[in-house]
């Protein structure tokens, strides 16, 4: 009975695990967060501090993240247009997973075969 349990809530935990990953994995989400948690950004700010991304990318990554409710998007009413990304509630509840990794790159990567 309890080597069930155990597998039961293994099996639930790695479906959780993987349905959060759905919604941040890939190489630029993270970044993305990572860019907005320190403030709202402006799509070039974004681009400048994402070496290597495309436009085409970073516009999907953003729509991606803004339909899962991570990410929320500003358009202001002014000429030229201003539109603006930042974190919703449900991004910012995304912090501690982020600082967590942060720290385990620090306290664990010297010990990762690099490839």
């Amino acid at each position: 009975m309890k080597a069930e349990a155990e597998n039961y809530s293994t099996s639930r935990l790695t479906c959780e695990v993987e349905s959060t990953i759905k919604i941040i994995g890939g190489r630029w989400k993270v970044l993305i967060i990572r860019e907005l948690i320190s403030g709202a950004k402006r799509f070039g700010e974004l681009q400048r501090a994402l070496h290597g991304i495309t436009q085409k990318m970073l516009t999907q990554q953003l729509r991606e993240l803004e339909e899962d409710g991570i990410v929320h998007r500003e358009i202001y009413a002014q000429i030229p247009p201003k539109v603006e990304y930042s974190l919703t509630p449900l991004g910012e509840s995304l912090k501690p997973i982020l600082y967590a990794m942060h720290e385990w790159a620090i306290q664990h990567l010297s010990h990762v075969n690099h490839h």
